[in-house]
């Protein structure tokens, strides 16, 4: 059964709610997290050596995907893009089944 366009578009709001707020939560762990971390390197001579910048960094890059996909922020493949593909695809599936009837 297919759904009706509110439908979809209730499903659709649905999942970016949950997908902020799966960002937020990261965001809050993250921050967390790396004030602990920041916390016992300071206590212990950041200036011998700031190892917890490879925490901060490394994370930090993950937390920048998940932004990105929280954000729907695509700089690579626009929407257009991938309507474009999915009607190529689509045209090179219906050419291949005609084939073979």
């Amino acid at each position: 059964m297919e759904m009706s366009n509110k439908e979809r578009r209730y499903f659709e709001a649905k999942k970016r709610v949950k997908d902020l707020r799966e960002f937020y939560v990261h965001l809050f762990i993250y921050i967390l997290v790396n004030s602990f971390l920041a916390y016992i390197n300071f206590k212990n001579g950041f200036d011998t050596y700031p190892w917890m910048l490879w925490s901060l960094a490394g994370w930090g890059i993950g937390l920048l995907f998940n932004a990105a996909h929280a954000f729907r922020i695509n700089p690579g493949f626009s929407k257009e893009w991938e309507e474009k593909k999915l009607k190529e695809f689509l045209a090179e599936e219906e050419n291949t089944q005609q084939r073979w009837e």
